[in-house]
């Protein structure tokens, strides 16, 4: 069946849905139902072909894929399907998109590609935060929505209650729901259908100069940098070189093509349809997601909307455990980098840990991909330094400095002002369990914002009223959860909350899951920089400032995080043969010291008996030994000890 490439056959759509409810295995399903995919070939999340992606679970790259499908109205005779107007053909591009609020950047380009997308809800669990953040995304883009619940076939869903809970909360009607089960294929032929009922064909100009939005990039050894693109208007056509309007790079196409899934080679690619283009080029920083791509001849005059680059928003030191492995690390982090523009890194050196490189990440989940493919491909052992943000200052004599690097903070006499990230976080969860969240993130400096019962079965279901956060309950009862599903009739709760960003970085995420029992969900987004009250808390080993320790904290937690830092490294740093003090300090000030005893030579031993004075001079010549050791010794800290800043109890 060859592909159709009338822009009114034309369908692009997204599926967004929460992390776990089965946005990879219903795609799986539409592919096997199109024909696009044999039954033979087919295998489990086959759009993710990481192996990190399908370990965990979840989508990292955004991919596409083009299907051809075979449309029949509804209530065709069987004796008509595949004739005329019984069996129109159409082309329906499928842009799959990460599923972790890290890649948010991704799925939003990913979403301006579209004209519709399939919003996925776990009939068990229902609407999550996540659910909710992709969502409004896809409305900010005039989006047509399609809502598909699925997990059916699940004995404790309940797909009544989640679609009345979706159309409360989006506007959704009872009769625009979507019954599915992606693991069964039950609800796959009324999903087909209404892509190409409810789902606009594309829209632009064939004969206007070429613009293409490219949506995702990744690096071929044998191509250079493969651009997806959605082409807006013109054509792309072999033969004729292109610019990159952001870069200003001009590039002649190695090869045009699709996804079928896999690369297939066309002559062009017209008006509404998705494919690649592979450039050449040898790094996809120079082919950024949200470029627009544009005819070198006849270029046109303004770019797609809403390009901007992807900003780290955390940011770690990476060394490498032996010395010698530096330039393996550097030669890794280089090649990693030719597939994901995200990642940053430059090099820096620490007192304790030697030569390595200052890395840039899209948040935790991100660091802790590109730590596990750096380990898995390329086989190093590793160490991290505890994660921080970007902080903007302004110093007494007006230079703005950006600081990336706690260790980097100047002293407080030479500061005028400091600026820190806060995000704007969105936490679903069962209402027995919001005073447990609300006390957590109190205790991080959040500010509350509003909550909201999102069932209908909440206190403000019937008026729409929202309840106040000094109503809500302040215990928690410790009933079982399991598989994580809310139980029946229990209303659920949308908490929003203004928080700095470093205090969600480490330990938030789990502690929530542990105190929520596994039942709430969290997105966040940046919302910008704020003053803030901050000083840098130094760690000393014998004296020495172990710049890798180094946190910037709230003045009120200084003290705390202080006593509590050193005495995690007192039981982790070994006993040497002289005593080594540990202390933490602002500026000059000691705010908290332990120290680990030294270990003792027994130099009496060989003494058996004779005079006092013989057995004192063995014992001062033995602290004189010490005194000098002390003053030449190393103390060599182990990694643990820099995991412990990761720890520190609230």
């Amino acid at each position: 069946m060859e592909p159709v490439t009338e822009p009114s056959r034309i369908r692009n759509f997204s599926i967004i849905a929460h992390i776990d409810h089965g946005k990879s295995t219903l795609a799986d399903r539409l592919l096997e139902r199109t024909g696009t995919i044999s039954q033979r070939d087919s295998t489990a999340q086959i759009l993710d072909s990481m192996e990190l992606e399908r370990e965990k679970g979840v989508t990292i790259k955004a991919k596409a894929v083009r299907m051809v499908y075979n449309y029949s109205p509804p209530n065709t005779p069987l004796s008509q399907l595949g004739r005329g107007a019984g069996g129109e053909v159409y082309e329906l591009n499928l842009i799959d998109t990460p599923g972790h609020v890290d890649f948010a950047y991704e799925v939003s380009r990913a979403l301006v590609a579209c004209e519709g997308a399939l919003l996925v809800v776990d009939a068990a669990q229902g609407v999550q935060a996540q659910t909710l953040a992709n969502l409004y995304n896809a409305i900010e883009n005039d989006l047509t929505i399609i809502p598909v619940l699925n997990k059916i076939d699940l004995p404790n869903a309940e797909p009544e209650r989640v679609a009345e809970e979706l159309a409360r909360i989006v506007g959704f009607s009872m009769d625009e729901m979507i019954y599915a089960s992606a693991k069964e294929g039950t609800g796959t032929d009324a999903i087909l259908q209404a892509i190409v009922e409810r789902i606009p064909p594309p829209r632009g100009n064939p004969d206007a100069p070429l613009r293409a939005l490219i949506f995702d990039s990744k690096y071929d050894s044998y191509k250079g940098v493969l651009t997806y693109v959605r082409v807006v208007d013109g054509a792309i056509k072999p033969g004729r070189a292109l610019r990159l309007m952001a870069t200003d790079k001009r590039i002649e196409p190695v090869e045009i093509g699709i996804f079928t899934p896999a690369l297939e080679p066309v002559e062009a690619l017209a008006t509404g349809e998705v494919g690649y283009v592979a450039t050449g080029l040898k790094s996809v920083r120079e082919a950024r997601v949200g470029d627009t791509l544009t005819d070198d001849a006849r270029p046109a005059t303004e770019a797609l909307h809403g390009y901007r680059a992807a900003k780290p928003m955390v940011f770690a030191g990476l060394y490498p455990a032996q010395a010698t492995d530096y330039n393996l690390l550097r030669d890794a982090l280089e090649k990693l980098h030719l597939s994901d523009a995200a990642l940053t890194f430059e090099p820096e050196s620490s007192i304790a840990l030697g030569f390595g490189f200052r890395c840039g990440f899209l948040g935790l989940f991100h660091m802790e991909i590109v730590r596990e493919r750096l380990e898995r491909e390329y086989d190093l052992t590793l160490i991290f330094t505890a994660p921080s943000v970007e902080y903007q200052v302004t110093k007494t004599d007006g230079k703005e400095l950006v600081i990336d690097n706690p260790a980097d903070l100047p002293p407080p006499n030479e500061i005028a002002e400091i600026r820190e990230p806060w995000v704007d976080i969105s936490i679903v969860l069962p209402d027995r369990f919001v005073g447990a969240a609300m006390e957590l993130t109190i205790n991080r400096r959040g500010v509350y914002k509003r909550m909201e019962y999102l069932d209908i079965s909440g206190p403000s279901s019937a008026t729409g009223e929202r309840r106040d956060a000094d109503s809500a309950p302040s215990s928690v009862r410790p009933e079982p959860a399991e598989g994580r599903v809310i139980a029946k009739g229990e209303a659920r709760v949308l908490l929003e909350y203004h928080v700095p960003l470093a205090e969600i970085l480490t330990e938030y995420y789990d502690q929530l899951k542990s105190r929520t029992q596994g039942y709430a969900s969290l997105d966040y987004a940046l919302t910008g920089y704020e003053p803030a009250r901050l000083v840098k808390l130094d760690v000393l080993v014998n004296g020495q400032p172990v710049d890798a320790l180094t946190l910037i904290v709230h003045p009120e937690e200084a003290q705390s995080k202080g006593r509590e830092l050193v005495e995690k490294l007192r039981r982790l740093i070994p006993r040497q043969l002289f005593d080594v003090p540990i202390q933490s300090a602002i500026g000059g000030k000691v705010i908290a010291r332990e120290t680990v005893r030294a270990m003792r030579k027994n130099v009496l031993a060989k003494c058996y008996g004779g005079d006092v004075t013989r057995k004192r001079k063995l014992l001062e010549k033995q602290a004189e030994g010490k005194k000098r050791m002390r003053r030449v010794g190393n103390v060599e800290i182990p990694q643990e000890a820099f995991m412990a800043v990761l720890s520190l109890e609230r």
